[in-house]
């Protein structure tokens, strides 16, 4: 344990009010690894007395703290092991965390640059391996943070970037789409890449070189996925020198909210494999036994005016299991999930109050699982008056699954957490000994599944007829759009002779008419 010299905590108060930033702004001291609570105590009181009163001081300490802060002092709390990571006095070329969800990764690196760019300035970027627009960054988790420590007057939060008043910059790109704009970047002294795993060689080959000023440092977060991923295999198998990493699980984070404990002790009833991977960050590989491998993707989207739906389905959970209400639309082969509703263990009275939280749950039809009628009955006399019950016969979950491969693709919207982590999950059984992939379906996994089942259960119907009738009608309703625009088909077999193949295949590719 630490015990700082009374001339070493004048120096410290000192170098304090030196910090470059203007001379109203909150000063930054951080609790050092290892030091006791009592010593850091002693250092924030004096410390205080050193501050003019318009001075905030922001103490940031290692783990929870009971006790009332000193007037003026507004106490910043990580956990532990991320304190220690992101710790300004360690140096470092790369802070890498990994681990499972709910371990408060991305809270504490975004808790983290927040305090470092309210001390000095600096150039920080925010980036991810795919980023379609600024909504898919981690602007409002920064906006966020910085309005829940009080820092609101220092950061100015625009649409695309934030800037503090003491000239210190966030900005947020996307890697895979933008190299020679990230190529182009200079002055970067900070760089976090959130939801690493997904990060390709390519872009870190592109992105290392870029940020390269003095000093500059380069921060990861991941939960690990495979372990021959590009991420993975860089800076956790094979880590670089001046390379910090810590590995951090639910139980490392001293405020894990009762909820996700509630969701982490279902998953571990059900699939203790799964649970290590989704909730202690161990790698899971690809398997052929993934029903919806390769057909899922999580992208942003906004449904258009001509999209067919929406489709709404509930699951219900039993005792512990999650009850799940999905929101869904259908355009041009492809099925959108755009929301989702997921509680484990939620009572019959709050399920009004759930499915509100998923827009025109109350307007619109939904389907609901036909094994709780007494639940039906009771939503529909409490503003769910259009929900209504499935019909399931022998093989309806295959004929449900078939119908869900039907789609050229699944989008998934990234707000859908619980659903990305199920089509990730869902799986066929595998057989113990000779590792074949078995025709029956795991019971876990699939409780937003099902309930995407049962909002899509009109198309598909017994034997999967409904899709063919859906598929029927939509390729007629395309015909006769098209027919009052495109050439007639007597004409264009006219000019057969003289359209080359290629003109030939893009008047198919518009029209979706035969040529002969």
């Amino acid at each position: 344990m630490f015990a700082p010299s009374l001339k070493s905590l004048i120096e410290e108060a000192q170098a304090l009010l030196e910090q470059r930033a203007p001379d109203s702004a909150p000063v930054v001291l951080w609790q050092r690894v290892g030091e006791a609570a009592e010593a850091f105590d002693k250092r924030i009181a004096l410390a205080r007395t050193r501050l003019p009163d318009s001075r905030a001081l922001l103490a940031v300490c290692s783990g929870p703290r009971t006790y009332a802060a000193p007037d003026g002092v507004r106490r910043r709390e990580l956990p532990p092991k991320l304190h220690a990571l992101l710790h300004p006095s360690r140096p470092a070329r790369y802070r890498i965390a990994s681990g499972g969800r709910g371990s408060g990764k991305s809270f504490s690196y975004a808790t983290a640059l927040i305090l470092r760019a309210v001390g000095s300035k600096v150039r920080v970027l925010c980036c991810r391996e795919i980023q379609r627009s600024v909504k898919e960054s981690v602007l409002r988790l920064l906006a966020d943070r910085i309005e829940a420590m009080g820092l609101g007057q220092w950061f100015d939060i625009g649409a695309t970037s934030i800037t503090c008043m003491n000239g210190s910059e966030f900005i947020f790109e996307g890697l895979h789409a933008n190299i020679t704009k990230i190529k182009s970047l200079e002055g970067v002294q900070l760089c976090w890449c959130e939801e690493s795993e997904r990060i390709s060689e390519r872009s870190w080959e592109t992105l290392i070189p870029t940020i390269r000023t003095a000093g500059s440092e380069i921060w990861a977060t991941l939960n690990p996925d495979d372990a021959q991923a590009a991420t993975f295999a860089r800076f956790v198998t094979n880590p670089p020198p001046a390379t910090l990493h810590e590995h951090v699980i639910y139980s490392d984070n001293p405020w894990f909210p009762v909820e996700l404990e509630r969701e982490r002790a279902y998953l571990q009833s059900v699939d203790d494999d799964a649970h290590r991977h989704v909730w202690e960050g161990q790698c899971r590989t690809a398997s052929d036994a993934q029903i919806l491998k390769g057909k899922y993707f999580v992208e942003e989207f906004v449904p258009g005016e001509t999209w067919d739906g929406p489709y709404f389905g509930v699951d219900f959970g039993f005792s512990q299991d999650p009850t799940v209400m999905t929101k869904a639309w259908i355009h041009e082969r492809t099925l959108y999930i755009e929301r989702e509703a997921w509680q484990v263990g939620c009572d019959i009275d709050r399920l009004p109050g759930l499915f509100d939280t998923v827009p025109g749950s109350r307007e619109h039809a939904s389907r609901a699982d036909s094994a709780r009628p007494e639940t039906i009955s009771y939503l529909q006399k409490h503003g769910f008056g259009h929900m209504q019950s499935v019909q399931k016969w022998s093989g309806s979950v295959e004929d449900g699954i078939a119908h869900l491969r039907q789609y050229e693709r699944i989008v998934i919207h990234p707000r859908c957490t619980h659903i990305v982590e199920e089509f990730r999950l869902y799986s066929y059984k595998v057989d113990r000994l000779s590792g074949d992939v078995l025709p029956d379906v795991v019971d876990a996994f699939n409780h937003g599944v099902d309930a995407l089942r049962y909002s899509l259960q009109p198309l598909i119907r017994q034997g999967n007829t409904g899709f063919l009738e859906y598929l029927t009608q939509q390729v007629a309703a395309g015909q006769k759009r098209k027919a009052d625009t495109a050439p007639s088909v007597r004409a264009i077999e006219g000019l057969g002779s003289a359209m080359t193949p290629g003109e030939i295949a893009n008047y198919k590719r518009r029209h979706g008419r035969a040529i002969h």
